[in-house]
């Protein structure tokens, strides 16, 4: 995925709502909302498999994630287009942050949080 992708899909989502005087109802809280529900549905797909049959769904079920998975960029997309946040930029942001808090040398192979993490590990 590119910028120009991104800015790309930022703008149909835009226009698709527009067309339908949809940007009334798109406030920040009605798409949070909306965006939980869908990722609730996303995770209604997983949420009596084992991890091993969460890695190998039928046909029929990866394309129905796959339609949960596009509800959820679409929200999200929606969402940081409101309020004037980039995505993307916001990611490699987070990315460094989380580099910070999760140095390799304390956090490689384990799934502590960072305020858990060994602190004699240098």
């Amino acid at each position: 995925m590119n910028t120009e992708n991104l800015s790309h899909l930022r703008n149909e989502i835009r226009d698709f709502a527009k067309a339908r005087d949809w940007e009334q109802f798109h406030t920040p809280k009605n798409l949070v909302m909306a965006l939980s529900v869908e990722t609730s549905e996303l995770m209604e797909h997983f949420q009596w498999l084992t991890p091993e049959q969460s890695l190998q769904l039928n046909a029929q079920s990866h394309a129905e994630v796959a339609q949960e998975i596009a509800d959820v960029l679409i929200y999200l997309t929606r969402l940081a287009d409101v309020l004037g946040i980039d995505p993307l930029q916001a990611a490699f942001d987070k990315i460094q942050i989380n580099a910070q808090k999760y140095p390799v040398e304390k956090s490689r192979g384990h799934n502590t949080k960072y305020n858990k993490l060994d602190p004699s590990v240098k």
